[in-house]
């Protein structure tokens, strides 16, 4: 099972300003612990996310070369994307690529048919540069909006995304109201129209849901587990202040109570904790 643990998301909503040099010192100890993938920031509008506005200065202060996990930054258009793939240091860039119209407006400024002439451009741009481009579905399990939303809606963006063979994709639950059962059918519909993929699950919950939400993306297929620990972060858009990440600690609970075994180390893991309690509350 691979892992990406999401700082970037933990921290972008915090009003309080974390520090460069402590955003540095967290990464770098999560970089020890064993992750896949680590979503460590984000090359976006400062106006838009203040607390991220220090990526470039934070992302010369990582250990990365030292490290088995590959870093990950979330970008909003094309723009970003340039600067993203000049990093050396970078391996995936994350665009979020909305079902919902008015979502992809409220997130990016542009509809869903300039976003995916936005993704052709940033999947080059990628190629170019030998880093790979992540895809969220965000609001991938329904939207609040009254949008249209169906699994097959969801079907017709991942065709579209493997026809520029897009490689990774990771439908989101943007703001956490997916239930155990809605995640096991979106991921074994698509499982079994794309079945030489591998989708990741970027999942929100309130507090209590995520095992539930874990075993269910795990009977759907999924091969790629997103979260944060202590549950931090989330849409800045949710309403409920409650929904966050799925938390790491219960993430790690769940796969090992299945008998999945990763490849965290749990000492590294509680020190990272302790760190997130005193640098992130």
């Amino acid at each position: 099972m691979h892992l990406t643990e999401c700082p970037r998301d933990a921290m972008q909503g915090l009003t309080r300003f974390i520090p460069t040099a402590d955003k540095i010192r967290y990464l770098n100890a999560l970089l020890t612990v064993g992750f896949d993938v680590l979503d460590f920031g984000s090359f976006v509008s400062p106006k838009a996310i203040p607390q991220l506005r220090d990526t470039a200065d934070v992302l010369a202060g990582l250990n990365w070369a030292a490290s088995a996990t590959k870093l990950l930054a979330i970008v909003a258009n094309v723009r970003g994307a340039e600067q993203a793939v000049s990093h050396e240091g970078i391996r995936y860039l994350g665009f979020p690529l909305s079902v919902s119209e008015t979502f992809q407006q409220r997130n990016t400024n542009k509809s869903i048919t300039e976003a995916l002439t936005d993704v052709a451009t940033m999947h080059r741009l990628c190629q170019q540069a030998d880093k790979e481009l992540v895809v969220y579905l965000s609001m991938g399990f329904g939207n609040p909006y009254g949008d249209p939303y169906s699994p097959a809606l969801m079907l017709d963006f991942t065709a579209r995304l493997a026809d520029l063979d897009i490689k990774h994709i990771v439908p989101s639950d943007t703001i956490g109201t997916a239930t155990p059962a809605a995640i096991e059918t979106l991921f074994n519909t698509l499982s079994d129209a794309f079945p030489h993929y591998r989708f990741g699950a970027h999942l929100h919950a309130i507090p209590g849901e995520a095992p539930a939400k874990v075993r269910a993306a795990l009977d759907g297929g999924v091969g790629r587990l997103e979260g944060a620990i202590g549950g931090l972060g989330g849409c800045p858009m949710a309403a409920d202040s409650l929904t966050g990440n799925l938390p790491t600690e219960a993430i790690l609970d769940t796969l090992d109570g299945m008998g999945i075994k990763t490849r965290i180390d749990p000492d590294q893991f509680a020190e990272a904790v302790q760190l997130s309690r005193e640098l992130l509350y």
